[in-house]
């Protein structure tokens, strides 16, 4: 009875649990991430995707000092093609992200890929109002590269290349408002970006460039504020800036938050000494805000940030 029903399942295109889900674990940053592959890749497949959520874990280690949240449940669903399609984070009950990867995807896709680190960032910011969900995807646009640079995996050129390129996406057009009010795909991906760019450089500037954005967020986290939780908005902004000790982000947040606010990204990046000459990143240590640049994608110093 059991093999007629074995065999009624495998003719609907099913398979037993064993051999369509392959599960694994790790312990990065003090935290327990529990991987569920579905369906069991190969073997050769298996590690270049650990190795892939095992950087990824520990560059958002690197950036908050440990990583968000105590526990992930992360489902890896594999599907015909290559590379890395796209990926959500949920905190419902509790953390969990779903991603989707291609059955042909190589150790290079994987080192390319930035999907993964921007959903874990998410895991270290509370739940706000669907209107500021700009807060959410622009904080992991923003910390995504300056994370893996962080820890190593990304070289201050591309980061700031990428930045340099995309930017300008999110500044307000012809009939937008602000942040709250305007929810485009630009405005809310680039436009949050961009109001995180604004915030890191601002605090630098008012600590004597001591603290950044990560250390106000570090402060979020540290005061419970996790994809788990629910916040208002407010209550976040105003712990961030409690921790660096200057009220950047409320400010900030004032500005953008209804009004149309489009800073000269011209003068920001020649202030920050970033510039395309003949399709590569130069940089210019001789410009004002260089110190605050370097600091931004400074790598961790080894080992001090997590311990696996």
């Amino acid at each position: 009875m059991r093999l007629l029903f074995s065999l009624i399942l495998t003719w609907l295109g099913f398979s037993t649990l064993a051999k369509a889900q392959d599960d694994a674990q790790l312990q990065i940053g003090g935290a327990t991430i529990d991987v569920s592959f579905d369906p069991a890749p190969p073997a050769a497949l298996r590690r270049l995707a650990l190795d892939w959520i095992a950087t990824a874990a520990r560059a958002v280690t690197v950036y908050y000092t440990r990583f968000p949240v105590p526990h992930v449940d992360l489902a890896v669903n594999f599907h015909e093609g290559e590379g890395v399609d796209s990926g959500r984070a949920f905190g419902w009950k509790r953390a969990h992200i779903s991603i989707a990867v291609g059955q042909s995807t190589t150790a290079a896709d994987f080192a390319d890929d930035w999907t993964i680190t921007h959903e874990m960032v998410h895991l270290a910011f509370p739940s706000v109002p669907e209107s500021h969900h700009w807060i959410e995807e622009g904080l992991a646009t923003y910390v995504e590269p300056v994370a893996r640079a962080r820890a190593g995996d990304l070289t201050p050129e591309k980061v700031w290349g990428d930045m340099f390129d995309a930017m300008s996406q999110g500044l307000p057009k012809a009939g937008d408002r602000g942040l709250d009010f305007t929810h485009t795909w630009g405005r809310t991906y680039w436009g949050g970006a961009l109001f995180c760019l604004l915030a890191d450089i601002e605090i630098r500037k008012r600590t004597g460039n001591r603290l950044g954005l990560e250390d106000a967020t570090r402060g979020i986290l540290k005061a419970g504020g996790s994809i788990e939780v629910e916040w208002p908005l407010e209550r976040a902004l105003r712990i961030a800036d409690q921790t660096v000790g200057v009220r950047v982000l409320e400010e900030l947040y004032d500005q953008m938050r209804a009004a149309p606010v489009s800073p000269d990204l011209h003068q920001l990046w020649e202030d920050l000494g970033v510039a395309r000459q003949a399709g590569k990143v130069v940089f210019d240590d001789s410009a004002p805000l260089a110190p605050v640049r370097k600091a931004i994608t400074a790598p961790a110093a080894s080992g001090s940030a997590f311990r696996n």
